[in-house]
């Protein structure tokens, strides 16, 4: 299995089991734990180091696992669209757009926008 492959296998099920309820209680419970033993520690810095350096290594790499799903996602779901654009009555003009910049896409828009209100 290539390393593309085995990351995405990874990516998906991290992301899939951070946004379940129990991963939250367990997260909740963790910040609880670390809450309580602050006074066995004197509430030093490295008790407050322990939680910084933490929650910041985690958010660091979930930001990347997230990221690569929500992309892959993205491509997928606009693959499909440009497929029913395709082979539907829908104008294949449209297909792609997602690559113009900004400005060009906000002109579709727009031109969707007065197509549809003509229409009306």
């Amino acid at each position: 299995m290539s390393l593309s492959a085995s990351f995405n296998k990874v990516a998906t099920k991290v992301a899939m089991a951070s946004g379940k309820p129990l991963t939250f209680c367990i997260c909740v419970s963790m910040v609880v734990l670390w809450a309580i033993s602050g006074p066995l520690f004197g509430f030093s810095e490295t008790w407050q180091l322990i939680i910084n350096t933490s929650t910041t290594i985690i958010t660091f790499l979930m930001v990347f696992l997230i990221q690569n799903t929500q992309n892959r996602d993205g491509a997928a779901i606009q693959a499909k669209l440009d497929e029913l654009l395709r082979v539907g009555e829908g104008q294949n003009r449209f297909i792609g757009i997602e690559h113009l910049s900004e400005n060009e896409v906000e002109e579709f828009r727009k031109k969707c926008e007065q197509a549809a209100n003509a229409a009306s």
